[in-house]
């Protein structure tokens, strides 16, 4: 349908308005898409809090060789100010009135949000807004605050500005086990998707990206068509739909780049990939490439059997190599599966006795393709249940809430397929489980990648 809005200011703004049924929400999901691509989501959830978020389709998966890590260090240089707020203010008014306020990069996205009580007569919440849409459209970025580009191997820079802030963040993740197995796992699993990258970049890329790049970036990437802005609370429709349109001051902007990456098919063969590092015990990761986020049915499958075979104590995995064995192999193992607009991750990550490496890898296999012999009632409606509860968590507070809707808006470009989720989890039978193991569970297309003790 077409909604017109009059604010008040002796214009209409005119937009397309979609309602969608949102599990566990006692009021449908307004969507709002106006003339320059920009939607405006309101969610409905009683109580004194809300949560005020926007969505940019932007993350690594727009980065190449050259500019990997740009997404996240523009995430960080977004608080740095704009014409109307010096760097500082945006989180000191707000955290004063007891703001929770951050933001994220991932692959598929990178996300900015307030959560905060709405205050006395709106008072918090309509200054959310207004702060949160003057960061999100005007941005200054200036040189001071965000640091000199320089030359990585010099060491007498002690420069204390974002750039080196960015810099040390990626160092000190760097020098975690897990991050150097997941790395060398993703970076196997894709040949040329730029998902293969480590979202967060590199030292060198981050100490010589000038600020006209970056500039160039957002006016590129964060135009209207490529965000989503969601409020979530208890509130007036018009009343906040009004405020939201008024304070998102765009201008003109270029429509952003038209994506045109195609899914990396899975390995063609199994690849081992092994690396050295300064630790005591090992660290082990199986990934293997799965179904698009928006193929919801293959998702779920692989969502329980990800639960049945290497989530918590009573998972096969924990039972049979941790519980059962006779030896100590492995202080811990799990399974997950990661969710991506071109295709999921489905890993099993271990961490296990140096002595015991190829035995450890042996008994994952094993375990894997035993999970394509079947699945028990027991087992299907156990992860049927973690799976549908997880989903009815989702919706307890507006962050999670927003999170969500996020997700669905960006990653899968569709809020209803919210509504298929339980549903689809219901109807999915042990066949179901057995046809996406054997479709996506391959050994012959795994990556494996162990992380051992320096010799």
């Amino acid at each position: 349908m077409v909604y017109v809005l009059d604010y008040n200011i002796a214009k209409e703004v005119i937009m397309k308005k979609t309602l969608v049924k949102y599990p566990f929400l006692t009021r449908q999901v307004e969507i709002y898409e106006q003339d320059n691509g920009h939607k405006i989501v309101l969610a409905h959830k009683e109580g004194g809090m809300i949560n005020v978020s926007s969505w940019v389709k932007t993350g690594s998966i727009n980065e190449n060789d050259k500019n990997n890590g740009i997404s996240h260090f523009l995430e960080h240089l977004m608080f740095k100010g704009t014409h109307k707020h010096k760097a500082g203010e945006f989180d000191h008014i707000l955290e004063a009135r007891g703001a929770i306020v951050n933001a994220a990069t991932w692959k598929d996205y990178t996300f900015y949000y307030v959560t905060l009580p709405k205050g006395e007569n709106d008072e918090n919440f309509n200054l959310a807004i207004e702060l949160h849409a003057d960061m999100m459209t005007d941005p200054v970025i200036p040189d001071y605050e965000m640091g000199a580009p320089f030359d990585i191997n010099d060491k007498t820079v002690t420069d204390k500005r974002e750039r080196h802030v960015v810099i040390e963040e990626i160092r000190m993740r760097k020098d975690q086990p897990w991050t150097k197995v997941y790395n060398a796992t993703n970076n196997a699993m894709y040949t040329s998707h730029p998902y293969k990258r480590d979202v967060i970049g590199t030292p060198e890329i981050i100490s010589q990206v000038p600020q006209a790049e970056i500039m160039d970036y957002y006016r590129k990437f964060y135009s209207p068509k490529n965000v989503t802005t969601i409020v979530v609370g208890d509130f007036d429709s018009e009343k906040i739909l009004n405020k939201v349109v008024n304070e998102f001051h765009w201008g003109e902007r270029p429509e952003p780049p038209e994506r045109n990456i195609k899914p990396d098919e899975p390995v063609h063969n199994q690849v081992y990939v092994e690396n050295e590092a300064n630790i005591n015990s090992s660290f082990l990761m199986f990934g293997f490439l799965g179904p698009l986020a928006r193929d919801l049915k293959n998702l779920i499958a692989l969502e329980m059997l990800a639960v049945i075979l290497g989530e918590g104590t009573s998972s096969r995995l924990y039972t049979n190599l941790i519980e059962n064995q006779e030896e100590q192999i492995f202080n811990m193992i799990d399974a997950e599966n990661y969710s991506f607009r071109d295709g999921c991750n489905f890993f099993v990550q271990a961490n296990f006795n140096p002595e015991f490496k190829e035995k450890a890898i042996e008994l994952i296999k094993n375990e894997i393709e035993n999970l394509k012999n079947g699945v028990t009632e027991r087992e299907l409606n156990k992860a049927r249940k973690k799976l549908k509860s997880r989903f009815a968590c989702d919706v307890e507070t507006v962050s999670d809430i927003g999170e969500t809707i996020g997700y669905y808006m960006t990653v899968c470009d569709d809020l209803a397929l919210a509504e298929q989720y339980i549903p689809i989890c219901e109807s999915l039978t042990e066949t179901d489980l057995m046809n996406a193991a054997d479709e996506y569970l391959d050994l012959n297309h795994a990556v494996i990648s162990v992380l051992s003790p320096s010799k």
